[in-house]
């Protein structure tokens, strides 16, 4: 199967090709742009060169698309159409959709910056996001009606009133409202935008309106499940992400290398440049990854029965596909490293066993059982609960007829973002089980989403 879900390209052929190579240095000076923005005026700076860029992707894609349409029908590309790159047969409708999806890839890595930016400006809080990505995505930013008047509301926040304004349209993680404005006095504004404020859609107002409440006032996120609330965990987030630090340096000079993580889990990144500047073939990759993967799962003690019980989550082309994933632009990483995790020159990959991980919550007192059985975890439904975890009462026994006895207890269901999350953002295990247990001891109904308080001191 296609892991750029195209059957006639491969993803070597996508990292291969020019306008995917050119953005690599454009990434990575957005990154350090980002980084040194320090006032209101280069966070809007910085909004601007994004857009331009972003924009011209977009249009980029849009004609490819409408070349593409035009070839299927046996006519001629139009003249405006960019010049396909790749080298392929340009009288094959196959090369003018894999142009359009370079620059689809192309305007998901650059809003990746855009949902970094919108990390750092929301103070790494991340309610603000769990609360404002909870719709659909809203598509291409070229073409969009209405964009005219969402670019002079920008401006207008922030050249007449002094505030700092954020285009939703430059991120994938904010799909609620059009524009969030901070004035310095009050938090964070966020309204929809419309050419005719008469056309203002009360069901768009109403979610704004359920995100503000849910962070600010502990409401229901948005949505017709008025049981998912965020739940702060009052503990401190710690993670192992020095490990992926060293381990990406260490991939950018072997080409291949992998480690295992506390908590029984493998760590392996793949380093494209540092490959090819070996001169690896195909067979040389193949047998120097699998040596490296195996030694790093057999020092975590999860290499027996990988294949049914071993449970992963890649990096490979995630880039602001889940607008609950932290961007790897904010990960404290050098922005190269940064830059090469969002364009899969870099690919890490982390893995854990299934039972391994239900014995380690096991000895921090939790009964934890797999849904689905964690080597069939792929190709999950939205929202599908894939772990229960759960805890008894010890204390409050009661005997019931019969010599039987009841222990009252609470479950947490946990789903796969939760999962990913510990994976990706190598959480410590004893960070993770602690919340779990935080959140069962406050036995809160409905579905939590919990967050830890020092997230700042994590993320860049």
């Amino acid at each position: 199967m296609s892991l750029f879900r195209a059957d006639s390209y491969s993803p070597d052929d996508m990292v291969m090709h020019p306008r995917h190579q050119a953005m690599q240095p454009v990434l990575v000076q957005l990154i350090q742009d980002l980084r040194d923005c320090e006032t209101v005026e280069a966070g809007v700076e910085f909004q601007r060169a994004l857009l331009t860029r972003l924009l011209d992707v977009e249009k980029d894609r849009w004609e490819l698309k409408r070349a593409a349409t035009r070839i299927r029908k046996g006519k001629q590309p139009p003249p405006e159409a960019p010049e396909p790159q790749s080298g392929r047969d340009l009288s094959d409708i196959a090369t003018w959709r894999f142009e359009h999806d370079v620059c689809e890839r192309l305007a998901r890595q650059l809003r990746s910056v855009g949902d970094a930016l919108a990390w750092h400006v929301f103070g790494f809080h991340r309610p603000f996001i769990l609360a404002l990505c909870r719709n659909q995505s809203p598509g291409p930013m070229y073409g969009k009606a209405g964009l005219t008047a969402e670019l002079e509301h920008f401006e207008r926040a922030c050249k007449e009133d002094g505030a700092f304004a954020l285009l939703h349209d430059l991120t994938n993680c904010l799909r609620i409202g059009d524009i969030t404005v901070w004035d310095g006095v009050h938090p964070p504004r966020t309204d929809e935008i419309k050419t005719n404020p008469k056309n203002s859609k009360s069901a768009q107002l109403r979610r704004i309106n359920q995100a503000r409440a849910a962070v600010l006032d502990g409401g229901p996120l948005p949505g017709d499940n008025a049981s998912e609330l965020l739940y702060d965990l009052d503990l401190p987030l710690r993670t192992h992400l020095d490990v992926l630090r060293d381990a990406l340096e260490r991939a950018a000079t072997d080409g291949i290398y992998a480690t295992p993580v506390p908590g029984s889990r493998a760590l392996y990144v793949i380093d494209q440049y540092a490959c090819a500047q070996h001169g690896m073939s195909s067979e040389q990759f193949h047998e120097r990854h699998q040596h490296a993967v195996d030694g790093a799962l057999q020092r975590a003690g999860i290499a027996a029965g990988r294949e049914d019980h071993n449970i992963y989550v890649t990096s490979l082309d995630s880039t602001a596909r889940d607008p609950l994933r932290v961007p790897w632009a904010n990960y404290p990483l050098h922005p190269v490293a940064c830059a090469r995790l969002i364009g899969d020159y870099a690919v890490a990959t982390v893995e854990t066993s299934g039972p391994v991980l239900t014995r380690l919550l096991q000895a921090t007192g939790l009964n934890a059982r797999w849904v689905r059985p964690p080597g069939r975890t792929d190709h999950l439904e939205q929202g599908e609960v894939i772990m229960e975890i759960h805890q008894q009462e010890r204390l409050r026994s009661v005997t019931l007829p019969g010599g039987l006895t009841m222990t009252p207890g609470w479950t947490l269901q946990m789903r796969r973002s939760e999962l990913d999350r510990y994976l990706m953002e190598l959480l410590q295990p004893g960070t993770w089980a602690a919340g779990i247990k935080h959140v069962l001891a406050a036995r809160q109904a409905g579905q939590p989403w919990p967050h830890y308080r020092n997230e700042h001191e994590i993320w860049v």
